[in-house]
């Protein structure tokens, strides 16, 4: 089975930063501390409205990082030329709203060919590696591997919200369909948003995931156990399902 990897999002750690204004706490901080226990990469979503990532903290740390930073972002103009000159290790294309509390759902990627396909294929000129947020929807899938995306992360959001056992058995068994379809496609599989210790190693024991990208839950969890705890505790329950 391939290994999992643990991408690990700091965003939150900018919202509180940004709550009371000055530098502290200071994303890059979490993002070491991540790294030194258990993370493989992380993970920046630079919104349109800057609420809790800002230009500044993406540039400090493509420098100071040389683990793999993936850059959240939407499909827009603006997003592609900074990430063309921030050169991350990936970008993620996500939808996004500005009156939304958190990413709300999958990118449409099918009905978006058109719009879409300009962003990827620069991207992937880059040398960026794309992925794109989508729901477990065959047809989703499809058009991302027309797109030419070299990754699908999988919205996980359904899945953790379901009640258990029956909704949620059947939420995973939509998760682990596309995770099979993702990889016949020719893609790497991620899966990412809401997952926490019960729902992150379900999907560390599908066989084609090879990439969890989890943030709040762990920043939260980081106020009673410490980030390294969270991060380390994280990467042991995600072992331990893989094996």
């Amino acid at each position: 089975m391939k290994p999992i990897r643990l991408g690990v999002n700091v965003d939150h750690v900018a919202t509180l930063r940004n709550a009371r204004g000055g530098t502290h706490p200071d994303p890059l901080a979490a993002a070491r501390l991540a790294l030194a226990n258990g993370a493989d990469s992380i993970t920046i979503h630079l919104r349109e409205d800057r609420r809790h990532i800002r230009d500044a903290d993406c540039r400090v740390m493509r420098e100071a990082l040389s683990a793999p930073i993936n850059l959240e972002m939407a499909a827009t103009a603006e997003m592609e030329a900074f990430a063309i000159a921030l050169r991350p290790h990936a970008c993620c294309l996500v939808p996004e709203h500005r009156a939304e509390l958190t990413t709300e759902g999958g990118l449409d990627a099918a009905g978006q060919l058109e719009a879409l396909a300009p962003v990827v294929a620069s991207l992937n000129a880059a040398g960026i590696r794309v992925s794109l947020f989508l729901d477990p929807d065959l047809h989703q899938l499809e058009a991302a591997a027309r797109l030419g995306a070299r990754a699908v992360e999988l919205h996980t959001g359904t899945f953790c919200e379901a009640v258990p056992d029956e909704a949620r058995d059947r939420e995973l068994a939509r998760l682990q369909a596309a995770a099979r379809k993702v990889d016949a496609l020719g893609m790497e599989c991620h899966a990412g948003h809401g997952l926490d210790y019960e729902t992150a190693p379900l999907l560390a024991a599908i066989p084609e995931v090879v990439e969890l990208n989890i943030g709040h839950f762990l920043m939260g969890q980081a106020l009673f156990e410490g980030l390294p705890t969270a991060v380390s505790r994280m990467r042991s329950v995600m072992e331990a399902a893989r094996s």
